[in-house]
């Protein structure tokens, strides 16, 4: 019998991890959904992955936008028949103490970190439901389980995300679904861009993790991967804290 080819939604897909992420599983021959706003970066990265072998989807959307998602799931599976995965590469960083952030500020990390996952988890579980199963990952951050100064507003958002993979992998474990987060510490993306690029505070950064090094997008996208990976069916409801030892281990 000829082994079952997987088919995923990502969603970010042109981000620094994004963009690992779907050139790991094009190198696996998985069907893609790859969905992020800019359309020409999105046009640029399907035609790569298509070189790779993969059949690529291209969709063009606003995920904060929950019909946009909604409609981005729905296109898997009218192109691929079903989804397998599903992973929200969606959100930000914003590095400010609570008394300076404003509220709009707020609303947006909360709205790009937090209101992405929920509405790609709520419209990948649907469809799983029907088909049998898959597997959902979501992306928090070390500073979700750490205290880290100036970092309120987005440890707020994610730490939601904490809560959510876990009470999510709860209600769906017994329909075939898995769901497990990431929580990474500072990785070298476009995203991190202002930290990465300011040398005084890319030592500081490079000094906290115990390891002795940022990460990179390669790091966080072989674990997500990994939970993707119907071969590790046994894992649910995980935070795997992909931080170069911040979250648990003290440097000399």
């Amino acid at each position: 019998m000829a082994e079952k080819i997987p088919t995923c939604v990502v969603v970010g897909a042109t981000g620094g991890i994004g963009t690992a992420l779907c050139r790991r599983l094009a190198q696996r021959r998985a069907n893609l959904l790859i969905a992020a706003r800019e359309e020409g970066r999105l046009t640029a990265l399907a035609q790569e992955l298509g070189t790779l072998g993969s059949r690529v989807r291209s969709y063009p959307l606003d995920a904060t936008r929950s019909d946009d998602v909604n409609a981005a799931v729905a296109a898997a599976v009218t192109e691929f028949g079903r989804i397998d995965g599903a992973v929200n590469l969606v959100g930000s960083i914003l590095l400010k103490p609570a008394h300076l952030t404003t509220d709009a500020e707020f609303e947006q990390t909360l709205t790009l970190n937090t209101r992405t996952a929920f509405y790609l988890l709520r419209a990948a579980a649907k469809v799983m439901m029907e088909s049998g199963g898959g597997s959902i990952v979501l992306v928090s951050t070390v500073a979700a389980s750490i205290g880290l100064p100036n970092h309120e507003a987005i440890a707020a958002a994610k730490a939601a995300i904490n809560g959510l993979v876990r009470s999510a992998a709860a209600t769906y474990a017994g329909r075939g679904i898995r769901v497990n987060g990431v929580a990474p510490g500072l990785v070298r993306t476009p995203l991190a861009s202002k930290i990465t690029s300011n040398e005084l505070a890319l030592k500081a950064s490079i000094g906290m993790h115990p390891l002795g090094r940022i990460g990179e997008p390669d790091d966080i996208a072989s674990a997500l991967e990994w939970l993707l990976d119907p071969a590790n069916n046994w894992v649910t409801g995980q935070m795997l804290g992909i931080d170069g030892g911040l979250s648990t281990v003290r440097g000399k």
